[in-house]
């Protein structure tokens, strides 16, 4: 006989998915992105041991006037990469082998590799999640990495049988590098790192963090997710990539969704020895998923340096208003080096959630250490008045 549980009765066990709940697309994707979503008794989505995510049940949400929940650059594509896209889309009946070898080559050299150390992707998530299915695919070994942090990778492991050593950040909310080198076992095959952190926005000291991949990569793969970096105005960072010639055992991910603006393009590689590429080229192919049109869109991109420029001064310059205003409205916010900014609130995250929804702002509402907080992204200048303004309104 079949028993039917009800959704109180799941919710206390702890089985209630979101598979038949009317969210947010987003929500199974991004920073936290999982197939399968699991609810907490309070109805929040269990994202770690440390955090949780509010959502609202609502398909009827009011038009969307100002997206500030998936840390999109709000500025691309640049012109040029659409130009790409529009001369190139007429040879999209064709693979685009030889091209995207043309693209290595180029990545290659920017970062001062050969083309034998990049493997390209549509998107970096889809690398992390790539490296996570083939280390763990045998259903042992754990991967070590901070709690809070990007969620794809370790998501991925977790559900072909890997455990999870989750390190809490430390006070300043970078990686507590001494925790992380100390959880290392016999039984870890990979440590991931994600910096600038996401969805915390803050950074760890590059020096530091050059000195822990440099030792610890010595006993384990360690995999670096620098899809901020670029936007670290004022920050002691520096990639890990360096670390390749000196035959170190680091894998580093970098993406054109953030500082280049293609998000929807999808375009990523990492970076990493020859014979670790090989390893996961045994099981997947890289590059497989990216398209013509955006192999054209992503070399045009590297070349604009202006819209680089462009796109960091104008987020910096948002999110210095940002902060103005939260420090008016005495929120106490992380200070980040990326895109976005995560700051506790005085209410509940549904009620933010529902209060933003209402005026036509996206944001994210997260429990962190049993407080709420909410993460905005860096939109326009005008996007981040509507913020603050929708803000000032509902404290």
């Amino acid at each position: 006989m079949n028993q039917k549980l009800n959704r109180r009765d799941l919710l206390k066990s702890g089985l209630m998915t979101l598979g038949g709940l009317a969210v947010a697309p987003h929500l199974t994707a991004g920073a936290f992105g999982d197939s399968s979503l699991t609810l907490d008794p309070e109805q929040r989505i269990y994202r770690s041991p440390m955090v949780r995510e509010y959502f609202l049940d609502n398909t009827n949400a009011p038009k969307i006037v100002a997206k500030l929940n998936a840390n999109e650059n709000p500025y691309g594509p640049p012109m040029s990469a659409r130009k790409a896209v529009a001369e190139s889309v007429e040879r999209g009946n064709r693979y685009a082998w030889q091209e995207m070898y043309d693209l290595i080559g180029k990545i290659a050299k920017k970062e001062g590799v050969t083309p034998e150390h990049i493997m390209m992707g549509p998107g970096s998530s889809d690398l992390l999640e790539k490296v996570a299915l083939v280390l763990f695919m045998n259903g042992k070994g754990n991967v070590v990495s901070a709690d809070p942090c990007y969620m794809s990778l370790v998501n991925v492991a977790k559900t072909v049988g890997a455990s999870w050593k989750a390190v809490p950040c430390t006070s300043d909310w970078s990686h507590d590098l001494k925790a992380m080198e100390a959880a290392v076992d016999s039984e870890t095959k990979l440590v991931y790192i994600c910096n600038p952190n996401n969805p915390t926005g803050s950074i760890t000291s590059g020096k530091e963090l050059l000195d822990f991949c440099s030792r610890v990569s010595e006993k384990v793969p360690i995999f670096v997710d620098e899809a901020y970096i670029e936007l670290a105005v004022g920050a002691d960072t520096q990639s890990m990539v360096s670390l390749l010639a000196q035959k170190k055992n680091v894998i580093v991910a970098r993406t054109f969704s953030k500082i280049m603006g293609m998000a929807g393009i999808r375009v990523g590689y990492m970076a990493a020895q020859p014979e670790f590429l090989a390893q996961i080229q045994k099981i997947t192919r890289g590059g497989m998923g990216i398209s013509y049109t955006s192999i054209f869109a992503a070399s045009a991109s590297m070349d604009d340096t202006e819209f680089q420029v462009t796109t960091r001064k104008l987020n910096h310059e948002a999110k210095l208003y940002l902060y103005e205003n939260l420090d008016k409205m005495g929120y106490k916010y992380i200070p980040s080096y990326t895109n976005f900014v995560i700051f506790p609130i005085g209410m509940s995250g549904r009620d933010l959630l529902s209060k933003m929804s209402a005026k036509g702002i996206g944001v994210r509402a997260f429990e962190i250490q049993n407080k709420p907080w909410c993460r905005v992204s860096i939109g326009t200048m005008d996007e981040m008045k509507l913020f603050v303004g929708a803000l000032q309104q509902i404290s």
